[in-house]
Order: C-alpha cells, then sequence, then structure tokens
C-alpha cells in the first residue's frame, strides 16, 4: 500500500482544517506541548459562524484568542482539564470552565459522557509504514483520537518520535496539515533553600531500589539534585521531567529492580527542556504509556517501593489537601495527584508524600500566612482526602499522618507548621475540637 498517496489525499491547508469546525461540536486537543497550536491560534477566525464549541484543554501552552477575548463567549467554551496562568485571567469573561477528574480517567469519563467530534493534536511526521509519533504525550490523546469522528494532525518534524502507546497509522487519521514551529519548552525551576530543605527530608523518606514519581517545578527538581547519592531507581511517573535524566546520567536511576517495565523509565507525558526532548528521541529506555494505564492507581501499587511525590496549596489540621484551587476559585487542575499517592499505598513498601511551604504571602496585605489551616478556605477542592494523605513535608520536617487520629495528626501537623503560626493554630484546633 502506498502511504505517500494516502497523505497526500490527507493533506489539507489549515484554512481548510478549521472550516472542518462546526456548531455544538466537542473539540479534545492535544495536551500541553503536544497542543495543536496553529489551530488553536487561529480557531476564533470562524468565530461568526459557530456558536456553542467547546474545546477540551490540559495544561494549555498558548494564550489564545478564542478564550480570552470576552466577545468569544457563547462561541467558544475552553473546558479545561487543568488551569493555566492565561486561563485563569479568562475565566471571569465566561469563555473557559474547569473539567474536575483523576487525570487516568480523562479520556474515559469523557467517552462515557460525550465521545468528542473531533480530536486535534501534533504529531511527528510519518514515517515509512505509514505511522505518525504523537512524540511527547499518550495522556488521553490516543484513546480520544480512536472515538473522535474527525482525526486532524498538525504535522511538525521538529517534535521528537518516542517508544510506548504514541503511534498513529495514516488509516486512523482523517486529515493532516503540516507546519514547522519550535516545540514549547518549560523553563527549568531553580530550587530555592526552602526547596532544598523539603528536598532533603523527602530523599531520606526514598529507599534504595524505590520507583518515583516526580512532577515538575523547584520541589521536584530539588527533590531530584537530594536523590543523587541513591542506588537503582526507577520511574514510573505521570511526567518525566529534566530531573529525571540528571539522575539517569548519573547511574541513580537504572530502573532494575521495577516490578513493572522493568528497565524502561514509563512515563505519561514529558514536558521541559531541548535537552529532554533530544534525550526521549528515539529513546527506547523511555516509554511514553496511555495514562488509563500509567496514573491506575492499581497498576501504580503493583511496582515496588513506589514513592509518589506531590505539592499542594493548602492543608488542614485533619489532613484534607486542597492542591487546585484558592478557596473557590480554581487555580490549576486535580491531575495525578489522588491517582499517585493512592496508588503507591498499595504498593509493597510503597510511600506517599505530600511536600508544601509551610508558608505563602497575602497579596492583599503582604503578610505571611501559614499553608497549614485549622480548615481549608471556603469553596476550597479536596483534591486528596485526608484518608489518603500519608506523609506531609515542610521545610521545618515530616509529618506521617497514615492511621493517626485526628488529635495526632494536630500535633504532627503543628510541630512541621512555620513557628510564627503554631501556637495559633493549636488555640484553633482546641476551639474546633478537634480531638
Amino acid at each position: 500500500m502506498n502511504y505517500n498517496e494516502q497523505y497526500k489525499k490527507k493533506l489539507i491547508t489549515l484554512s481548510e482544517a478549521l472550516q472542518k469546525v462546526e456548531s455544538n461540536m466537542d473539540i479534545v486537543a492535544g495536551l500541553a506541548a503536544m497542543e495543536p497550536m496553529d489551530f488553536m491560534a487561529r480557531i476564533h477566525e470562524v468565530k461568526d459562524r459557530v456558536e456553542d464549541v467547546r474545546i477540551y484543554t490540559c495544561l494549555n501552552m498558548g494564550d489564545y484568542e478564542f478564550f480570552r477575548n470576552p466577545e468569544m463567549a457563547g462561541h467558544f467554551t475552553n473546558a479545561a482539564w487543568f488551569y493555566t496562568p492565561p486561563i485563569r485571567k479568562a475565566h471571569e469573561f465566561g469563555t473557559t470552565n474547569f473539567v474536575p477528574n483523576h487525570l487516568h480517567k480523562s479520556a474515559t469519563d469523557r467517552i462515557s459522557t460525550t465521545a468528542p467530534r473531533m480530536f486535534v493534536g501534533t504529531a511527528t511526521p510519518m514515517d515509512k509504514h505509514g505511522y505518525f509519533n504523537l512524540s511527547l504525550s499518550a495522556t488521553y490523546e490516543k484513546l480520544l483520537l480512536e472515538t473522535a469522528d474527525i482525526v486532524i494532525l498538525e504535522i511538525d518534524p521538529n517534535y521528537p518520535r518516542t517508544f510506548g502507546d504514541t503511534n498513529v497509522h495514516i488509516s486512523d487519521v482523517d486529515f493532516v496539515y503540516e507546519t514547522a514551529r519550535p516545540i514549547p519548552l518549560f523553563p527549568y525551576a531553580p530550587s530555592t533553600e526552602k526547596d532544598k530543605m523539603i528536598g532533603n527530608y523527602i530523599a531520606e523518606l526514598v529507599e534504595d531500589g524505590s520507583t518515583i514519581q516526580l512532577g515538575i517545578g523547584g520541589i521536584p527538581n530539588a527533590v531530584a539534585g537530594a536523590l543523587m547519592n541513591k542506588k537503582d531507581l526507577g520511574v514510573h511517573t505521570e511526567l518525566f521531567n529534566d530531573g529525571m535524566i540528571d539522575l539517569i546520567e548519573a547511574g541513580v536511576i537504572t530502573n532494575s529492580r521495577k516490578t513493572l517495565h522493568r528497565g524502561i523509565s514509563v512515563a505519561t507525558m514529558a514536558l521541559g527542556s531541548e535537552k529532554l526532548y533530544d534525550f526521549i528521541d528515539q529513546n527506547p529506555g523511555v516509554a511514553i504509556m496511555n495514562g488509563n494505564y500509567v496514573n491506575d492507581p492499581y497498576v501504580i501499587g503493583q511496582n515496588y517501593k513506589q514513592v509518589s511525590i506531590n505539592t499542594t496549596l493548602e492543608i488542614d489540621l485533619t489532613g484534607q489537601c486542597c492542591s487546585e484551587s484558592l478557596g473557590s476559585k480554581q487555580f490549576s487542575g486535580t491531575g495525578g495527584q489522588a491517582d499517585t499517592a493512592i496508588g503507591a499505598q498499595r504498593s509493597v513498601g510503597g510511600k506517599s508524600i505530600i511536600a508544601l511551604y509551610s508558608t505563602a504571602v497575602d497579596k492583599a496585605t503582604g503578610n505571611p500566612i501559614s499553608k497549614i489551616v485549622p480548615t481549608l478556605k471556603p469553596g476550597a477542592a479536596v483534591s486528596l482526602s485526608r484518608n489518603d494523605v500519608e506523609y506531609v513535608v515542610t521545610e521545618y520536617g515530616v509529618a506521617r499522618l497514615r492511621g493517626k487520629t485526628i488529635k495526632e495528626r494536630v500535633n504532627d501537623l503543628c510541630a512541621i507548621a512555620h513557628p510564627d503560626f503554631r501556637e495559633e493554630l493549636r488555640k484553633e484546633a482546641k476551639k474546633l475540637m478537634l480531638w
């Protein structure tokens, strides 16, 4: 079969791709660096002929006209699994809305509600066997691509080819258009002294031979740096990042003692620097696999000594974690926090760790406030229930909450709060009868 002939028949312009958009259509876009940025940057051009188009995204990399312009309300809604700064700004316009879910169920929940009419994502050029490659994410892309009525791929030669669940055959694609834009980069966040203190506490909890899950940002980067003296770590993670490359190159991550996919670092997405993209290109030691598999707590729990490391915005004295909202105002998303935290606790020798600074700055007053609080703010989303929290780490130490009473939790969390707030927290706990 002549795949090049098939490709030519399916090759259209971006303007022609935009003409496929219709009113009342549900469109799913690729995640983060795999979102079709050219398509997203121009979809507002069809505004005058469409109404009620819902575009499902996760971790948007761009600030697009279709949701940042108040005039787009009623024509487009960015239904987001994860809010980024541009989406937070646009929320008041009525052009964005949040989709609550656990990351491993993002595809299946969408399908069970309404299967998408259209999938639009980014992919590498087709190989000689007729396969495109979804490159940096298989979080939900493959499953939703398979159920969409119309599949359009933005073909970009700058993306790496990866192993795992990332190959898509031309027979499963309806249209392609070509671009050559750069891959979005996620700047490496330097670690502060607080980050390093937290990273060192967490590193003490990670045993040789553990399988790790890390996020992205200052604290996770500090954790990676603090793990340099460990041996034979493995990777089963939602996100593959730059810190993991440093550990692989240092011989710390070998994946030799993993239960699942021994010898391979498993993730559902990758995001980071040019170094990261070069590292995973054609690298059989890294597999980007379906999110409904990688992030399934049952699957995670099969790994030996799985350690999940996540961050939170606020935690109350009973252990409830709000990791995605500021009161009722959506800030980010649930992501895979509950997936990995619960999965790690199902693992033999596994550990679930939540990290946070002890304080933040109140933007209204400029004064420090405690991030360990008597009760969560009104309207706050509970991203991780108190039943699923094990270790909590701040720059002041480690509290292990698993199996403990509320009274014991209050004592342990107050002990790792900022010293300026400990007495006040204990007074509030007594007033609320948290014993």
